[in-house]
């Protein structure tokens, strides 16, 4: 069945419209910290955009090599217990009791093969699953560090009467210019729980799928707040407060 464009999220448009946030940042806050903040966030776009095409292919090797064990191990134990069979029906123990250890045994042995497949059998799988926790661990710890970015960005600062203390955060934007650096939080907080999505794209792991969906909740109840400090800017021609 074809897959169509609108039935998965694409990296190469996530990757295009980080990389045009970075530049919109550079542009206007140059100095500021919110620049390398956005440069992480490109670096990870990267990291699993490419990464999931190279780990993809070893996977697929990994995933064969783990098969390939199962099988040998799965027709080496059907070999040895038809063996043991045999042995045991032909000069097996003549009272019933002592067929009691050797049933013991055959229980243990089949446990361990038991165990030794699913071993094998989980073994992709469980590669994949760390190397996406590990991003998306990378991804919450930066949708927390665009929250520290906006924290002391209040408008309530921008107002003609706001009444400054000596413990005050020092204010140097314009109304305009933290209008700007909110959204430019806000749009970076969308993109992580874009990046996050595509993680999604390239596993079925129920821990995974249920990690990017707290991920996308947190940003998206981050990037509320944010709409909610653009809502309360004072109208355009306020200055913010002198320190």
């Amino acid at each position: 069945m074809c897959v169509t464009t609108f039935e998965r999220l694409d990296a190469g448009p996530v990757q295009d419209t980080v990389s045009r946030l970075e530049s919109r940042v550079r542009a206007r806050f140059p100095e500021r910290g919110l620049l390398a903040v956005v440069g992480e966030l490109a670096v990870l776009t990267t990291d699993v955009a490419e990464g999931s095409s190279a780990v993809r292919g070893r996977l697929r090797w990994v995933r064969l090599g783990s098969r390939v064990a199962a099988v040998v191990v799965l027709v080496a134990t059907v070999a040895v217990f038809a063996l043991a069979f045999r042995d045991a029906v032909r000069a097996g123990p003549d009272r019933s009791f002592e067929w009691v250890p050797l049933i013991e045994s055959a229980i243990n042995d089949l446990v361990f093969a038991g165990l030794a497949l699913w071993f094998l059998y989980a073994l992709p799988q469980r590669l994949e699953r760390g190397r996406l926790l590990d991003l998306l661990h990378r991804l919450r710890s930066l949708a927390h560090i665009v929250d520290m970015h906006q924290l002391t960005k209040d408008p309530e600062r921008l107002r003609p009467d706001f009444v400054r203390t000596d413990e005050s955060v020092r204010v140097d934007l314009t109304r305009a210019e933290m209008e700007h650096y909110l959204d430019y939080c806000s749009e970076m907080l969308s993109l992580i729980g874009k990046v996050a999505a595509l993680c999604a794209e390239e596993s079925r792991d129920s821990l995974v799928l249920t990690t990017v969906s707290d991920l996308e909740t947190l940003t998206t109840g981050m990037s509320r707040k944010i709409w909610q400090k653009i809502s309360l800017l004072p109208h355009e021609g306020s200055r913010p407060v002198s320190d």
